[in-house]
């Protein structure tokens, strides 16, 4: 028997920006709700960044974060995981900081530095609600997303053998897989792990079916047994590879973190509709979705009643 697949939903994310949807969620409150809502769909996991109420500018900053953390806690169940990634240009004490102070249950961890460019947004709009949100996309066409050896290795020991959080392991590309699996043999990762692979990201691997299929099948023989697997894919890709990953035994993301749509054309209204699409094809296919419980066990997590908030 296959094993429940755990749902992911990242929220907001630190990419899109407030023009491109009047449904990306951007206070606290709509953040809490957004993610409240996901979890009763059936997220068992939500991924989180935060965002500045009066711009919609991607904030670091750990009371940013307190102001929705325990909300979302005291309404459900589900596992919160916090980026480590923060958004582009943030330094590495600014990704870190709200992870640090929440010390959660899982956070994100990026596993290589790459070119990250979102620039050709740019040409789909005409004119902007902010001033900042231009620059921002036009800025990724001369930038690399820094995650070196030194930064994860202080990553994993600061907030990982310090707090006692597990991570949500990005890889973008094929090499990010040989990263990870180095950290692993220096007994710097521990099984269970949580690999989550990313598609569809300018300057990482493109999201081709042909290349979930390499990934997984490389991730198979670095890891066997001892990991779980997760697929994002960014835009309209976002629900083909959710259920191809089903499919394959694994597990998916979803979210306006990674696709502001729901369908062709057709903006999501709330992070919950993508959730409740995904998990209806998921169902279709005879599948079923885990529990946060399911998730902790699986991912061998410290329990909501050991985080910081």
């Amino acid at each position: 028997m296959a094993n429940p697949v755990i749902i992911t939903c990242a929220p907001t994310g630190g990419i899109h920006t407030p023009t491109m949807s009047p449904h990306l969620p951007i206070t606290p409150a709509e953040i809490a709700t957004a993610s409240i809502e996901a979890a009763e769909a059936g997220a068992s996991v939500i991924h989180l960044h935060a965002r500045d109420s009066e711009t919609g500018k991607p904030d670091p900053r750990p009371e940013t974060f307190m102001q929705f953390l325990p909300v979302i806690k005291q309404s459900s169940d589900a596992v919160i995981n916090i980026s480590t990634g923060g958004s582009l240009g943030m330094t590495i004490e600014e990704r870190l900081a709200a992870a640090m102070r929440a010390r959660p249950e899982m956070a994100s961890l990026n596993m290589g530095s790459m070119n990250f460019g979102i620039f050709p947004l740019l040409e789909k709009y005409d004119s902007w609600k902010h001033d900042w949100e231009p620059a921002f996309l036009e800025m990724t066409r001369d930038f690399i997303f820094p995650n070196t050896f030194k930064s994860i290795e202080y990553i994993l020991r600061e907030l990982g053998e310090t707090h006692g959080t597990r991570f949500e392991f990005e890889c973008y590309d094929l090499g990010h897989l040989y990263n990870l699996a180095w950290f692993v043999d220096k007994g710097m990762v521990k099984p269970p792990f949580f690999v989550q692979m990313v598609f569809g990201i300018l300057g990482g691997v493109g999201a081709d079916p042909a290349n979930l299929m390499h990934m997984h099948s490389i991730a198979e023989k670095l890891f066997g047994g001892d990991y779980e697997w997760s697929v994002l894919a960014a835009g309209r890709h976002q629900m083909p590879f959710a259920t191809q990953a089903a499919m394959l035994g694994g597990n998916l993301r979803v979210g306006l973190e990674d696709s502001l749509y729901i369908g062709k054309g057709e903006l999501a209204r709330s992070n919950a509709d993508q959730v409740r699409k995904i998990r209806a094809i998921v169902e279709n296919l005879g599948l079923t979705i885990a529990t946060p419980a399911d998730a902790r066990q699986r991912l061998g997590l410290k329990g909501g009643d050991r985080v910081g908030f």
